[in-house]
């Protein structure tokens, strides 16, 4: 008998069918990927176990009993657990009071701050991590956030852990270390229900796979019986073609943007790069290098940065967001939820908020070509919602970083800087996104590229700038290309 089996899962949104009938079985003891499209209903279905969400129809069965857990204290109870890709933590309290939030230890009616605190180090000695107790959560990097996250499901006593995208925002050495942290809890028994996009994670850590398409069941079997171009075929219902950069067959053009001796007090120095028309030009290095530090300097968002950023040869003055746009200049920021998107705001008014000085007359925005513009972007990017009326906050991670992308592209930048385009975003749209940036070379715009995926890098760049430290390693051009030389200059070595 199956540890948990999932019958007939069915879910309706406003204007959205997120799962229809989904059935399948996960085994004790084992790691079960779920993986499909931005939109295929895995995180739905993680939610619905976890009892963050109700289910319209169907049933789960944990061991061989029907379940319906209504809240994630009830989920708990039943020894089931979430670790969700957007980390849900109160971000003033400190670690001791996150991890114990759901069951705080009293004493004569007051919280009982010692046992708070032993409580946490002994739920954090559970998994080897090591985290000040004392520590507000808001000063801990994403990757010890996520530690916690694991920490409090492995100490309320849960079975059954639901990671939801755990390394989508964790640096190499952070996912290194969820990796063993994986396979340890499995080796003690837990069952873990892993959702990722990645390839290369599933196959390493997964014992079965199950591939969700547009709400609906297609495929579950074990991991060795399948390979990532099965699979891709499986999630996206096509052969996902190879795409060789079409922008790399044409000579850049002029400079367009310039940039020399910039640098922020404690952030980065000596920065000089160019970025020329109808290339692609890519900035890697390792987390805490300075690459979207100098992103935002160039921008403008740096009230600390010195230096020169001129566009054309046109000197750009220093802290002016204004300048940069009014010289072509568009900034896809690395944090869509706090910097890219107006959560609040519906899909429509997000995509055409950077273009809304081309919509307006008379200080009215034009509904009709507003409507239009979104669509048109909406519908290249292939964005899944139920209309552009919906609320983004509604809408998946990916698709989100979606709309995010299209709203620099509504405003038809000519220089156009991406940090982590593909971030949360499934296999087939990253190809998409692929391609689109590559078009926008082709088209003599130029883009500078951060990216914390190599492959993504070698893939579609001319030319790749290494940080390192807050400086400037290296420069590598296409026919050197190779993870191997790549990493050499962000360690260092």
């Amino acid at each position: 008998m199956p540890l948990l089996e999932f019958k007939g899962i069915t879910k309706r949104f406003p204007g959205v069918l997120a799962l229809d009938g989904v059935g399948f079985a996960v085994a004790a003891g084992s790691c079960h990927a779920l993986i499909g499209e931005n939109g295929a209903g895995k995180s739905t279905l993680g939610k619905i176990l976890a009892g963050v969400q109700a289910a319209d129809a169907g049933e789960i069965l944990l061991e061989g009993r029907a379940i319906a857990p209504a809240t994630p204290l009830a989920a708990r109870a039943l020894g089931i657990a979430m670790v969700h890709q957007e980390l849900a933590f109160c971000p003033n309290l400190s670690v001791a009071e996150n991890l114990c939030l759901g069951d705080l230890p009293r004493r004569g009616g007051w919280v009982d701050r010692a046992a708070m605190r032993a409580r946490a180090r002994t739920m954090l000695a559970a998994i080897g991590a090591d985290l000040d107790v004392d520590a507000p959560m808001e000063t801990l990097s994403t990757g010890r956030e996520q530690l916690a996250q694991i920490a409090a499901a492995v100490g309320t006593g849960a079975r059954i852990i639901v990671m939801d995208e755990p390394t989508s925002s964790l640096s190499a050495g952070e996912t290194h270390e969820l990796f063993r942290l994986v396979r340890e809890l499995k080796a003690r028994g837990l069952t873990l229900i892993y959702v990722s996009h990645r390839m290369e994670e599933i196959f390493a850590l997964c014992d079965a796979i199950t591939v969700l398409r547009d709400g609906r069941h297609v495929a579950t079997g074990p991991a060795a019986a399948t390979d990532p171009h099965r699979i891709v075929a499986q999630m996206i219902g096509r052969e996902l073609g190879v795409h060789q950069p079409r922008h790399l067959a044409q000579a850049p053009g002029a400079v367009r943007l310039s940039v020399e001796g910039l640098a922020s007090p404690g952030r980065f120095s000596g920065v000089a790069l160019t970025l020329r028309a109808g290339e692609i030009v890519g900035l890697a290095g390792l987390v805490g290098a300075g690459r979207s530090e100098v992103a935002q300097a160039i921008f403008g968002l740096d009230p600390a940065a010195t230096g020169r950023v001129a566009v054309d040869g046109r000197p750009l003055p220093h802290r002016s967001i204004a300048a940069a746009l009014a010289a072509g200049i568009g900034l896809v920021p690395e944090d869509r939820k706090r910097q890219g998107l107006v959560l609040s705001m519906n899909c429509r008014e997000n995509v055409s908020l950077a273009a809304l000085p081309r919509l307006t007359r008379g200080g009215w925005v034009r509904r009709g070509l507003e409507g239009a513009l979104a669509g048109r972007y909406a519908d290249r990017l292939r964005v899944k919602a139920p209309t552009m009326e919906a609320i983004t906050a509604g809408l998946s991670g990916g698709n989100q970083q979606k709309i995010a992308l299209a709203k620099w592209l509504a405003r038809d930048c000519d220089i156009l800087i991406v940090d982590e385009p593909t971030r949360g975003v499934d296999v087939g749209a990253k190809a998409e996104i692929y391609q689109l940036l590559d078009e926008l070379a082709a088209e003599g715009k130029a883009l500078l590229v951060i990216s914390s995926e190599l492959p993504e890098l070698i893939g579609l760049c001319g030319r790749i700038l290494v940080m390192r430290a807050g400086q400037l390693a290296g420069e590598l051009a296409r026919p050197d290309f190779s993870e191997a030389a790549l990493m050499r200059l962000m360690a260092g070595v």
